[in-house]
C-alpha cells in the first residue's frame, strides 16, 4: 500500500500552468498514434522540478524519456483494459467525488467560519450535558415528547444539580448526562459546540437538537488554550523479545539519577533513548498541541513543565519510561498560520450546512434560476389524502413533459420532479398542508438538481479540477499495472526470484557485528575503573556494586550483539577482541569488552528475501520496459521539442 500512496502522490503532482510559446494543439510526440501534448509535458515538467533531487532528472531531455516511460505504460494499461475493471471504477469515482467537495463551496462563508473556529481555538470549554435521544426523522409527537423532557430536565439540572440528575436518569440509551471534560472547536458537532461556547461559566443553555436528539450543556469552566510545546525526551521502550535489558524502569531511574548529577540530557538521550528518530538529535521532538499526540500521559507531563529548561520525573505510557525537557512553549499559532488546516476541517465539519446554503443561493444566480416558481400551484392541486398514506400516484392526465425549469444545457420536466414527490410520501405527516409539502420538495428537488449539474460539469467549469481527476485516473491504472507487472512477483515468480539469489548472492551480507559489552559515564576516571575491573573479569553487577554507590549512577552498561552503527559505539570503534581503548563519545566516554567480532558473513536467502525481491523487481522493471519500446511506436516531434525546450529555459 506504500507503494501505491507514493505512485498516487507523483501521478498527483502534475497541475494547470499556463504556457505562452507552446499551444494546446502542439503535440510532442506520439504513442502509436495517440497524440501526447506539448502542454502537458511542460505542466509534469515545471511542477515536479523543485520536488526532483536527481540533477538528472532536471534535465529535458532526460525527463522526456521518464514521461515517454510513463505514457508507454499508460498505453499498455490501456491496452490491458485495465481501466474498465469495477474496481478500478469505484475508486477513482470515490476519490473524484471527494476531491470535487474542495471546488463545491463559497470561500466568503468559509472564511467567516474559520475566523470563528480560530477564536474558539484560543480556549478550551469544560461541560456536561444532557440529552435525550430522538430520531432526525421522529414522529412530530416523539419530537415534541422529546423537547417536553429535556425542558424539564434543564430546570432539574437547574434546582438539583448535575450529579442528583444524572444518578436518576442515565440510562446511556435514550437519556444520558455526561461529563464532557475539556473541548475546543471540533470536538463537537457544530450546533452542540455553539452552545458551549455561547454559554457562560456555571450557566445551562437553552436545549438545543443535535443529529443525537435534544440536549442542554452547562459549561463548568473556560481555560485559555494551552498553546503548543516543544520538548525532548528519553524513551526506554517495554520489553520486547530479544531485549537485553530485562528492566525498563531501573533502566530510566538510572538515566534520571544521572541527570539530577549534571550529566547532559542530550548526551544520554544521544547513548540510551530507544526512539531512533529522536535519540540522534537529543531526543528532539516536533512541537505538538493538547489533543495532538496519542498519549494523554505524555501530554500532560509536557504541559506540565513551566520554564524552558525544566525536565520531568520519570513517567510511563504505553510506549515505555520517559523523561522529558521542555525546550520551547508557544501560545496558538497565528491566525493565518492555522488558516489552511481550519479550511479543511471547516468543509469536513458540520459547520458546512451553513456553507451549503450559500452555495445553493449561489447556484441558482449563477444559472438564472427564478426564485418564484410558477409550476407549484399545478403540483398542489395534484395532491390528496393518499399523499399522506404513502399510496399517491401521478394522474393519468399528468402533464409529465413540460418544462420545469432550466439548469445551464439540462432541461428539467414534469415528470423529474413528479417522481421526486411520489418518492418523498413518507417524509410528511398529515398535519402539513398539501403547499408546505410541495413547497419543501421542491427546495429539495432543486438543491439536488443545481448540486448534480454543477458536479457533471465541474470538469469543464474548474481546469484544475479537471487536471488533477484525470491524472489521478491515470495514476491508479499505473498503479494496477506495477502491481500485475512487477509488484507482485513475490507471490508469483517464487522461482525465479530463488535463481536471482543464487546468481547474485556476494550481494547480500550482514555487516560486521560484536558481541559486546559496552560502558558509558560522564566521567573518565569511572571508565578507566571499569576497564580496569572488566581486565579482572568481574561481572556487571559487581561493577555496578563498586561504582553506582550512595544513590548515584555514575556508569550505565549496554550489551548484546552490536552492529557497526549502534548508537552505544563510537564510528572509529575498533572492532578487536579483548578490552578497547577509551573513547570519547556523546558528551561522556565508553569503555567494552568485546567477547567476539562477528565478521562480515553472507545471508541465507530467507535474510536477504526483501532486498532479493526489490533488486529481481528492478531488473524485470527494465526488461519490462524494453518489450514496451519495442511494441509500442514513439515519435517525437522534434520542432515541438526545441519550443518546449526554449519555453522551459527562458
Amino acid at each position: 500500500m506504500k507503494l501505491k500512496s507514493v505512485l498516487l502522490l507523483l501521478s498527483l503532482t502534475i497541475s494547470a500552468l499556463s504556457t505562452a510559446q507552446v499551444t494546446t494543439e502542439d503535440v510532442l510526440f506520439t504513442v502509436d498514434e495517440t497524440p501526447v501534448y506539448a502542454s502537458e509535458f511542460i505542466r509534469v515538467y515545471n511542477k515536479n522540478l523543485d520536488l526532483v533531487k536527481d540533477e538528472s532528472q532536471k534535465d529535458i531531455d532526460a525527463y522526456l524519456q521518464l514521461f515517454i516511460n510513463y505514457k508507454l505504460k499508460l498505453a499498455e494499461a490501456h491496452a490491458l483494459k485495465l481501466d474498465e475493471k469495477q474496481s478500478y471504477k469505484k475508486e477513482l469515482n470515490s476519490y473524484r467525488n471527494q476531491l470535487a467537495q474542495n471546488y463545491l463551496t463559497d470561500n466568503t462563508v468559509t472564511d467567516e467560519l474559520v475566523e470563528e473556529a480560530y477564536n474558539r481555538l484560543k480556549y478550551d470549554v469544560k461541560a456536561r450535558h444532557i440529552l435525550v435521544r430522538v430520531d432526525e426523522n421522529a414522529s412530530p409527537a416523539d419530537t415534541l415528547a422529546a423537547y417536553t423532557e429535556i425542558v424539564k430536565l434543564r430546570k432539574r439540572l437547574i434546582d438539583e444539580g448535575f450529579d442528583k440528575v444524572k444518578k436518576d436518569i442515565h440510562n446511556g440509551k435514550t437519556v444520558f448526562a455526561e461529563d464532557l471534560g475539556y473541548f475546543n472547536a471540533f470536538k463537537m458537532v457544530y450546533s452542540f459546540e455553539n452552545a458551549a461556547y455561547n454559554t457562560k461559566v456555571g450557566d445551562v443553555s437553552q436545549p438545543f437538537r443535535t443529529r443525537f436528539g435534544y440536549h442542554v450543556v452547562q459549561v463548568t469552566d473556560k481555560r485559555l488554550s494551552r498553546g503548543t510545546v516543544k520538548v525532548a525526551h528519553i524513551m526506554i521502550a517495554n520489553n520486547k523479545e530479544g531485549d537485553t535489558i530485562s528492566n525498563p524502569e531501573a533502566r530510566i531511574n538510572d538515566i534520571y539519577k544521572k541527570l539530577n548529577q549534571g550529566e547532559s540530557f542530550e548526551s544520554l538521550a544521544k547513548q540510551f533513548s530507544d526512539d531512533k528518530s529522536s535519540a540522534n538529535k537529543g531526543g528532539e521532538l516536533a512541537p505538538f498541541t493538547g489533543g495532538q499526540l496519542s498519549s494523554s500521559e505524555f501530554e500532560d507531563e509536557a504541559f506540565a513543565l513551566q520554564d524552558v529548561g525544566d525536565v520531568s520525573k520519570p513517567f510511563k505510557t504505553n510506549f515505555g519510561w520517559h523523561i522529558i525537557k521542555l525546550l520551547d512553549k508557544k501560545e496558538l499559532e497565528s491566525f493565518e498560520d492555522l488558516k489552511p488546516e481550519l479550511e479543511d476541517k471547516v468543509k469536513q465539519d458540520s459547520r458546512s450546512e451553513r456553507i451549503n446554503e450559500t452555495r445553493i443561493q449561489d447556484l441558482k444566480t449563477k444559472y438564472k434560476i427564478p426564485e418564484e416558481q410558477p409550476a407549484l400551484p399545478y403540483f398542489v392541486k395534484l395532491l390528496n389524502k393518499t399523499y399522506y398514506d404513502n399510496t399517491w400516484q401521478l394522474p393519468s392526465n399528468f402533464k409529465g413533459n413540460k418544462t420545469l425549469l432550466t439548469i445551464g444545457t439540462k432541461t428539467i420536466t414534469y415528470n423529474e420532479f413528479g417522481d421526486f414527490m411520489v418518492k418523498r410520501q413518507a417524509m410528511f405527516s398529515d398535519k402539513v398542508p398539501y403547499a408546505k409539502i410541495v413547497e419543501v420538495n421542491y427546495d429539495a428537488f432543486l438543491d439536488k438538481e443545481l448540486k448534480a449539474y454543477q458536479d457533471a460539469n465541474l470538469e469543464n467549469e474548474s481546469p484544475e479540477f479537471g487536471n488533477i481527476v484525470a491524472e489521478y485516473r491515470d495514476g491508479l491504472l499505473l498503479f494496477d499495472l506495477m502491481d500485475s507487472e512487477i509488484w507482485n512477483v513475490g507471490n508469483t515468480d517464487t522461482l525465479a526470484i530463488q535463481a536471482y539469489y543464487n546468481q547474485h548472492k556476494d550481494k547480500y551480507n550482514w555487516d560486521k557485528r560484536v558481541d559486546a559489552i559496552v560502558a558509558s559515564s560522564v566521567e573518565r576516571k569511572d571508565i578507566k575503573k571499569v576497564a580496569k575491573y572488566l581486565k579482572r573479569k568481574m561481572s556487571i553487577e559487581d561493577i555496578k556494586a563498586k561504582l553506582n554507590v550512595n544513590d548515584e549512577i555514575h556508569v550505565i552498561f549496554t550489551t548484546g550483539i552490536l552492529e557497526e552503527n549502534h548508537q552505544s559505539l563510537p564510528e572509529n570503534f575498533e572492532f578487536e577482541t579483548g578490552i578497547s581503548d577509551i573513547y570519547d563519545y556523546n558528551g561522556g566516554y565508553i569503555v567494552a569488552k568485546v567477547n567476539e567480532v562477528l565478521p562480515k558473513t553472507p545471508k541465507t536467502f530467507e535474510e536477504a528475501k526483501g532486498s532479493v525481491i526489490s533488486d529481481y523487481q528492478a531488473e524485470k522493471e527494465d526488461r519490462w520496459m524494453q518489450d514496451l519500446h519495442a511494441k509500442y511506436t514513439v515519435t517525437i516531434n522534434e520542432s515541438v521539442l526545441t519550443k518546449v525546450r526554449n519555453q522551459i529555459n527562458n
